[in-house]
């Protein structure tokens, strides 16, 4: 688009100087003067986009040579330009709802992030690197640039306000699996929050905040997780004050291929009957139904074949995240594909 704007104005520009140097042979009948850089530029304007008003004429045969020989090619070029212009981008218009109204028809278990800023990049940075499909994440934002940016990175982009129910439904949230809300404002999270439990109960909603007091609300709306950034930011800030080398535990938990990486995997034989604290692997956590449970709960007593177990685990020693293998990513399970 940028290159076409340019080389019309170059076109412009270009028969405006052939027009100034060859000036005495034009007449302008409007005021009798004789032809300046504006009235150059001027009649290179009407006579390209094909006006035509009359008022300034070429009268000499060398000038009428030019218009014969190099104008009307330009003025032809020109409007090669303007309308290849206006047919790629009716064409990627319509190439785009093409392609989300087959995008829509196919998808299932999706993932849906509302506001891709900095959190929403870095949710979805992460979701890749765990083995999301780009094809099953879909972006809503308000702002084209950045959906542009997704679009480049092979992911789906809408633009509108998440809050908005048509916003979402063109995004099919009712087929969606995960919805990550990364709204700017605390309100915006929730009123989000609350569309998106209007229109569908089955997605696992997860949100962040900027306030922790706002935090219960967004769970009283519907939201099964809730990150507070500036708690969570401070707290780290914190930690790394106080203990360096804890920070960067932290830190290398919190980044996936760092090294160390939090782990969900159900308990086989080998852990049934044991206290969280006698496993091989350090065991943070037993999920026991839809509770969760410290490794040092006493409700625990010992570890069920139906429980499942959050793990700290090397990133050199862990299997492969396949469909039959034991492990998976803490929060969101086996990566959706497409469909």
């Amino acid at each position: 688009m940028t290159k076409r704007v340019l080389l019309a104005l170059g076109i412009l520009a270009l028969s405006a100087v052939i027009v100034y140097l060859g000036r005495d042979g034009y007449r302008d009948n409007s005021s009798g003067k004789q032809i300046t850089w504006l009235t150059a530029f001027y009649y290179a304007t009407v006579t390209l986009s094909t006006t035509g008003y009359g008022d300034v004429v070429p009268v000499s045969d060398g000038a009428r040579l030019i218009n014969t020989l190099i104008v009307t090619p330009l003025r032809v070029l020109f409007l090669l330009v303007l309308v290849g212009t206006t047919l790629e981008v009716l064409t990627e218009r319509t190439r785009n709802e093409w392609r989300l109204e087959r995008w829509r028809s196919k998808v299932r278990d999706h993932t849906v992030v509302v506001g891709y800023g900095t959190k929403g990049d870095s949710a979805v940075q992460t979701l890749l690197k765990h083995g999301f499909d780009p094809a099953s994440i879909v972006v809503v934002d308000t702002d084209p640039a950045r959906i542009a940016e997704a679009n480049r990175r092979g992911l789906v982009g809408i633009v509108g306000d998440g809050s908005r129910s048509e916003v979402l439904e063109r995004a099919e949230i009712t087929k969606a699996r995960h919805v990550v809300i990364s709204a700017q404002r605390d309100d915006t999270a929730v009123l989000t929050t609350l569309t998106v439990r209007r229109l569908t109960r089955k997605a696992t909603v997860v949100a962040s905040v900027r306030e922790a007091q706002n935090a219960p609300l967004l769970r009283e709306s519907g939201a099964a997780s809730v990150v507070t950034s500036s708690d969570t930011a401070g707290q780290l800030l914190g930690v790394a004050t106080i203990s360096p080398k804890v920070g960067q535990v932290v830190q290398d938990l919190l980044s996936y291929g760092a090294g160390l990486e939090l782990m969900e995997r159900p308990a086989d034989a080998g852990d049934a009957g044991k206290d969280p604290r006698a496993v091989k692997e350090p065991v943070l956590a037993v999920i026991r139904g839809s509770r969760t449970m410290r490794y040092d709960d006493p409700a625990i007593e010992s570890i069920k074949l139906t429980d499942r177990l959050v793990v700290v685990r090397s990133l050199h020693g862990r299997e492969a995240d396949t469909d039959t293998g034991p492990y998976r990513q803490t929060g969101f399970g086996r990566p959706p594909t497409a469909r």
